[in-house]
């Protein structure tokens, strides 16, 4: 997908309420910043930043990070989020493969929401659900590694289930009509901007949460 530019990003972006310009710099202080002890949920590749921002709002006992690489994307979120009170909420720029150089075992689950499929082989190392991400996981994670996945894009899915199973996670739920089932879930879906497209489109969502459970 080709993304449009957006005039003035950089500046929008750097004005943002609540972007973090310089995330490495709290590796491994977090909490601090947030100035509790609540849990940590991140979402990586959050796009416009929909499902992040009313994650947020509706759970204020649990601190969220979005995070996207793209300024076309991200000063969306910032823009949606601007005039908002979330405390709770800070959205950071980054390539997910520099992801434990933001954070050091303080994360308690991590969202993967439509990911980039990368559908060629020679390609599959760069898919959120790698062994070579799964590591990462590892590193970042405040005890049990925890995903939750949501995609469109079968092929991605059953890579991701063969991978998880592979690297330790145990699959906790799993569905491939998510929406047909959304009336029996403990909690509410909250859909992301790619979702609500899909489901008007008629087309079917995915989701698994997998836990690799230690002994930490």
């Amino acid at each position: 997908m080709r993304l449009k530019k957006v005039k003035g990003a950089y500046d929008i972006i750097k004005e943002g309420t609540y972007y973090l310009a310089n995330p490495k710099d709290y590796r491994g202080k977090w909490h601090q910043l947030f100035k509790n002890d609540n849990p940590i949920y991140i979402e990586i590749g959050m796009g416009k930043g929909k499902f992040i921002i009313e994650n947020a709002l509706k759970y204020p006992h649990i601190n969220f990070i979005g995070i996207e690489k793209f300024d076309s994307v991200i000063v969306r979120a910032i823009q949606k989020s601007n005039d908002l009170d979330i405390p709770n909420l800070k959205l950071i720029r980054i390539d997910a493969k520099e992801i434990e150089e933001v954070f050091d075992h303080e994360v308690d689950l991590i969202y993967l929401n439509f990911s980039d499929p990368w559908p060629k082989e020679r390609h599959a190392k760069r898919r959120l659900t790698s062994p070579i991400f799964l590591s990462k996981y590892d590193l970042i994670s405040n005890k049990d590694p925890h995903i939750v996945m949501k995609t469109d894009n079968d092929n991605l899915f059953n890579y991701s289930l063969e991978t998880l199973k592979e690297n330790g996670y145990q699959i906790e739920f799993i569905t491939n009509n998510l929406h047909q089932i959304s009336d029996l879930l403990e909690e509410p879906n909250i859909m992301t901007e790619y979702e609500e497209k899909f489901v008007n489109q008629g087309i079917k969502i995915n989701k698994l949460e997998a836990i690799k459970y230690t002994k930490k």
